[in-house]
């Protein structure tokens, strides 16, 4: 088992470990000291680039995680590591960017991130006072040019040293450039062997834009994801022929395919098995067959359609990449 390679983002030459540990999961009682002792593991088993977001809960978890790395002489800073959180959509505001960021340093105990994220193209805004006096929340269009400017404010003060976007479609992420002053380096999606996001990914590796694959392994045992991925017949057979396992098939086939990954295991033999995909290869026969897998979105994420809201089909919501 080799060390996690890194891959250099193009505007802002950060060098980031191309494979992440994910924090996202299902909030039960206990769920912060679960999370604080997986990135501890994690980094043990030499994982440095963690992925985190507002909307998880997750962030305070990880920063003690991180301090207590620091003080059992894991790591010697937080330097070392590469930390990336994101935007949560009630925060999706011009005025309101650079206060978000400024509340998950302050839950993650740190001066700075390495990647922050637009979470998703959507904003959620307080509306009309509810029977029980708390106040509703309702979606609304995201100015993403008011937004992309204040995440380029955030790099210029040195709150995050790179700035991307999470779940943009080709169309939004051209919005995006027709605006930006300073580029995203990374666009976080949904991609795996049955998800595989083919012309997102030309379109962003043509703009200098890294793809980053969440759900590499279906997300499964999560409340949004399912067994899809890892009951894959294709899949099944080729981890028998290579000796490998189906997460390790899917995890070396997105490296194959120049993305970044984020994957999330809190159980510590499957994250030991999840960084061993950088001393073998795929063939060329097994990629032509995940090639012909039918392909579908796993998280179509259907609660940001409504009939009153931005986006009123899922066709909206994706500009047709579904």
């Amino acid at each position: 088992m080799g060390s996690i390679p890194d891959c250099v983002l193009r505007w802002s030459g950060q060098r980031m470990p191309v494979l992440g540990f994910g924090t996202a999961s299902d909030r039960v009682e206990g769920s912060d000291l679960v999370t604080k002792q997986a990135v501890l593991q994690a980094i043990k088993l030499g994982y440095r680039h963690f992925d985190t977001a507002s909307f998880y809960k997750s962030e305070p978890a990880l920063g003690e995680a991180i301090i207590e790395a620091v003080s059992l002489g894991l790591i010697k800073s937080r330097n070392e590591l590469f930390i990336t959180s994101k935007l949560e959509c009630a925060d999706g505001f011009g005025d309101l960017v650079l206060p978000a960021l400024k509340r998950s340093l302050q839950n993650l105990k740190v001066d700075y991130l390495d990647l922050y994220l637009i979470h998703w193209p959507i904003s959620l805004k307080k509306g009309s006072e509810g029977v029980s006096g708390d106040k509703e929340y309702v979606f609304v269009p995201m100015d993403l040019r008011s937004v992309w400017a204040a995440m380029e404010d955030c790099q210029r003060l040195g709150f995050t040293k790179s700035i991307g976007l999470s779940n943009f479609t080709c169309k939004k992420v051209a919005d995006i450039l027709s605006v930006a002053k300073i580029p995203p380096v990374v666009n976080q999606v949904e991609m795996n062997p049955l998800w595989q996001q083919k012309k997102l990914k030309d379109f962003c590796h043509g703009n200098g834009i890294l793809l980053s694959a969440y759900s590499p392994l279906g997300a499964v045992g999560t409340s949004w994801g399912s067994n899809r991925v890892m009951d894959c017949k294709e899949l099944k057979e080729i981890a028998k022929v290579k000796e490998k396992t189906v997460a390790q098939v899917c995890l070396r086939w997105a490296y194959e395919q120049g993305v970044s990954i984020i994957v999330k295991s809190f159980n510590a033999e499957r994250m030991k098995q999840n960084l061993d995909i950088f001393d073998w290869s795929l063939s060329e026969d097994e990629l032509k067959i995940m090639d012909q897998i039918p392909q579908s979105r796993g998280c179509p994420a259907e609660f940001f359609v409504s009939e009153d809201g931005p986006y009123k089909t899922l066709d909206e919501l994706w500009d047709g990449e579904i």
